[in-house]
């Protein structure tokens, strides 16, 4: 396919590196060990369902939403693109 230029296997490269950059992602906030019995963040008891079904878990529901909501999450664009790419 041509694509400017861009050299062979440049969109593929570009695709892989998205995909290792959200694995690495994923990986990095994986969560082990004790579950906290009490919130890191509000200091309310996290129910045992919780505790069991999530091991390593430091935050009741509501807070880690509210954590999960800041926007902390992976980016919805890829920043090792090409202009070309970023401008369609």
């Amino acid at each position: 396919m041509a694509s400017g230029w861009a050299r062979d296997g440049a969109i593929q490269d570009q695709i892989d590196a998205s995909v290792n950059d959200a694995v690495q992602y994923a990986r990095s906030n994986l969560i082990s060990g004790a579950s906290a019995e009490l919130c890191d963040e509000c200091d309310e008891k996290i129910p045992q369902a919780r505790r069991l079904a999530l091991p390593g878990v430091r935050y009741c529901v509501a807070c880690q939403a509210a954590i999960e909501g800041n926007g902390a999450g992976a980016k919805s664009f890829n920043r090792r693109g090409s202009k070309d790419s970023q401008l369609r």
